[in-house]
């Protein structure tokens, strides 16, 4: 059977793709290989799903070429998609930073995605895992675990390697080698870190305690939540630095990125020198967190004892703690894949490969990586629907 359009991933990039494609009058078959189609958007946000972010700029996002996404972003911005979900009557609400996330749940978003699909005349083909691809005069073959299927037009939308418990595999990597494209080394992204050794044995006693932290790592540097884990350090911030940490990389922490801290040590040397270092750390950040703090620096004693240049030394080393993350959870728990393929050989302003004519690449396969609240969702929607107004 021939197809105009056929899309490989039933994701979001998919989703939008298609129905562009076919609210264009085009012939649209969206192949999904697992069961049921945006998976991946299920799960997001705690089951609500961050589906964009007020503040998406190219600056928010990752990649070999920091230029390549600004076209697609520009022409399919975070307040057209916020306009399909008011369209649809979806209520959603802002968390922090510009996140906006649905009221009720994330099945709203990919109920709309599919009835906007369905409304298009998008044929829609689940549980058909593909099992390869070739080029043919015109087009494109594509065999499926249903038989094959031609089109004039081949979009990949088959997503990155993170989460693979969701149904993540390497498909859309191997399609891009197969037709001569070069990939970006990929890694797992937006990821919780790991400790090593008696660290981080040190740190499972702090599991469950989070600390609003400002941490950096070779020029990059990012506000918000450090959630202790009994295998290392997670929280939006840890994730987000996540991305830019490299394996050897020091992390550095800034436990109180709101507070003079000698100022703070000094001022209770004066007013009250009795006070236990600990104690006075406790009236700042977390009891446990003051005390490990304390073992970790190898500092006791009463303040009035503590000389003026130790309490500014001390106040120096808690907002610039350095550690030393063994590796990653991988690709088990990240919510994104890092790398892919190489935007140099893929067209910024269509995603048509530079390679072979009538292939797209779209969404997470792509080397352009968001940050964490919403990014990805939003180059997800962009993406695919540049790759839908030219199929």
């Amino acid at each position: 059977m021939s197809h105009e359009v056929i899309i490989i991933g039933g994701g979001a990039a998919g989703l939008m793709c298609a129905l562009t494609a076919a609210q264009r009058g085009r012939q649209v078959l969206l192949i999904e290989h697992a069961r049921q189609a945006g998976r991946k958007i299920l799960m997001s946000g705690g089951g609500r799903c961050n589906f964009t972010n007020l503040d998406a700029r190219p600056e928010n996002f990752l990649s070999e070429n920091p230029h390549f996404c600004k076209s697609a972003l520009s022409r399919y911005t975070q307040w057209d998609f916020i306009a399909l979900v008011e369209k649809h009557g979806i209520a959603y609400h802002e968390k922090e930073a510009g996140q906006l996330f649905c009221d009720e749940s994330s099945r709203d978003i990919v109920n709309m995605l599919l009835r906007e699909c369905a409304d298009a005349g998008v044929e829609l083909a689940v549980n058909c895992p593909v099992l390869g691809v070739s080029a043919q005069r015109g087009g494109f073959a594509v065999r499926t675990a249903r038989g094959t299927r031609s089109c004039v037009s081949l979009v990949v939308a088959s997503g990155g390697l993170s989460i693979p418990k969701m149904g993540a595999t390497g498909l859309g990597y191997e399609l891009a080698q197969q037709f001569g494209h070069t990939l970006v080394p990929t890694r797992a992204g937006l990821v919780p870190l790991t400790l090593g050794g008696s660290l981080r044995d040190e740190v499972a006693e702090l599991s469950g305690l989070s600390q609003t932290v400002q941490v950096s790592v070779d020029g990059a540097q990012f506000t918000g939540g450090l959630l202790f884990t009994h295998r290392g350090l997670s929280g939006p911030a840890i994730l987000q630095i996540s991305s830019y940490w490299r394996a050897g990389q020091p992390l550095w922490v800034n436990w109180l990125p709101d507070r003079d801290l000698a100022a703070s040590l000094l001022r209770a040397k004066r007013e009250r020198p009795r006070l236990e270092l600990a104690t006075v750390l406790a009236e700042m950040l977390p009891k446990r967190l003051a005390l490990r703090l304390c073992a970790w620096a190898q500092c006791a004693g009463t303040v009035g004892h503590l000389g003026d240049s130790y309490l500014r030394a001390l106040a120096a080393q808690v907002q610039r703690w350095e550690f030393a993350p063994s590796g990653s959870e991988g690709y088990r728990t990240a919510e994104v894949t890092l790398g892919g393929v190489s935007t140099a050989e893929v067209s910024s302003s269509t995603l048509e490969s530079r390679r072979q004519p009538g292939l797209y690449f779209i969404g997470e396969v792509l080397d352009v990586t968001g940050h964490l609240g919403g990014y990805n969702f939003q180059w997800a929607w962009a993406s695919g629907h540049a790759a839908g107004e030219v199929v």
